[in-house]
């Protein structure tokens, strides 16, 4: 699907070529090992690189800049996959193939080499006044977690089920480690990064594959790193006791997370099976809980299950009445119970699997989506595609879910409401 080809050790770049677009899509990721206090410097620096540099001293002039390459889209954002944290800087521009005019791809590409290396500095480091823009701008994208009451929910059954974990650590780190930032420790941030962090280059367009391997080794002359990618370590996660907590805050419906732990991660060989088995618990909207605990006993508002397969979490969430929690989590559980005991159509199979099916080939109509696709599931299989994915949904059976069944257990009981449960 994408050519690899190795720039320096620990930089990688992936090459797609494709009629498929009429732009060019680029996007660098430099990874590290996910840390809560650089998490927060990271998050910071992001938006810091992406509000101006050198040679674009203003925001103003980093956007009629962008404008001028005919509305090239440029942004930078921080995230979290499983122990490693990522910055990523995202490009778009037209193809020069489709214009008038050429060197719009060339230019685009000076203005990202601009953003990485030529830095907005004063007397030597990150101006302050924009530093302090743009920790406001983290601490605020931090504390909108708690106005969004299903998220904080989310966010709380984390931090009981995996404290002090990647799994619950946030990839803007917390407020108090942002409010510590200093314009000299954010410089020492970016220098890790620009030195230290392992980098993967992506672009996806109609290009000609050996002279942009040259002129990304021109450009973006990164030096060797030692490779920092670390495999999420999975703790041992025996339930000894289902536990359930009840927390209350100034609000109407109830938030309820059920989480489950599973020995099926992202890296085990029956991770398939787990995407259909969620799929079929409460993945879409033919799925047991949705039919069971929405449709049919219209005990949630909303209700769905997601896998995070990096971390060993199964976890549902519905949206109920708080003085239906107990009813709500005995149906929940029967759900599992019957996919358990093999109770499992093979119509709710074959509509997952499509349903599956049917969100890769779409995330494929994007060259962004299929940046993003390949990115992760290349860590698996580098010559990994799509259709290869989808024969190994297609040949998950019956059988295999009601095992994958097997391995989720009931782990926590969270309920946030705005009364007492």
């Amino acid at each position: 699907m994408f050519k690899k080809v190795e720039l320096q050790k620990g930089v990688n770049l992936y090459i797609r070529r494709t009629e498929q677009f009429k732009t060019i899509t680029m996007s660098i990721k430099w990874l590290t090992e996910l840390d809560e206090k650089q998490a927060a410097s990271r998050a910071v620096l992001s938006n810091v690189l992406q509000d101006s540099n050198a040679d674009y001293p203003k925001q103003s002039d980093l956007r009629r800049a962008l404008d001028e390459l005919y509305g090239t889209v440029f942004y930078m954002d921080a995230t979290k996959r499983g122990s490693s944290h990522i910055i990523t800087l995202n490009m778009e521009c037209v193809n020069d193939e489709y214009l008038s005019t050429s060197g719009v791809f060339d230019e685009a590409l000076k203005l990202v080499r601009s953003v990485i290396f030529n830095p907005n500095l004063k007397d030597g480091t990150f101006d302050e006044s924009i530093v302090g823009r743009e920790k406001r701008t983290v601490i605020e994208r931090i504390r909108s977690i708690y106005d969004d009451k299903g998220r904080y929910a989310h966010k709380r059954m984390l931090e009981l089920m995996r404290p002090n974990d990647p799994a619950s650590m946030s990839a803007s780190g917390t407020e108090e480690n942002v409010e510590s930032i200093t314009t000299a420790s954010l410089l020492d941030t970016y220098k890790r990064m620009l030195d230290k962090d392992e980098i993967d280059i992506y672009v996806v367009g109609d290009i000609q594959e050996d002279e942009l391997t040259e002129k990304i080794k021109t450009m973006f002359n990164f030096t060797a790193r030692e490779a920092t990618r670390k495999q999420y370590e999975q703790q041992d996660n025996e339930v000894k006791e289902v536990r359930q907590i009840f927390e209350r805050q100034d609000m109407k419906q109830g938030k309820l997370q059920v989480g489950y732990s599973t020995p099926i991660s992202f890296f085990h060989p029956d991770y398939p099976k787990m995407q259909v088995t969620n799929g079929v618990l409460g993945g879409f909207a033919h799925s047991k809980l949705f039919m069971n605990v929405r449709e049919k006993e219209s005990m949630a508002y909303t209700v769905n299950s997601a896998y995070a397969a990096y971390y060993g979490i199964v976890y549902v969430m519905a949206g109920i009445d708080a003085d239906l929690e107990e009813k709500a989590v005995k149906l929940i559980g029967e759900q599992i119970d019957a996919m358990q005991n093999g109770n499992v159509t093979d119509k709710e199979l074959s509509q997952t699997v499509a349903l599956l099916t049917n969100s890769i080939r779409s995330a494929f109509d994007s060259a962004r989506g299929q940046i993003e696709v390949y990115d992760q599931y290349k860590q698996l299989d580098e010559d990994f595609t799509a259709d290869k994915w989808i024969e190994g949904w297609n040949s998950v059976t019956i059988e295999d879910v009601t095992e994958m069944a097997s391995q989720i257990h009931l782990e926590l009981i969270y309920l946030l409401s705005g009364r007492e449960a």
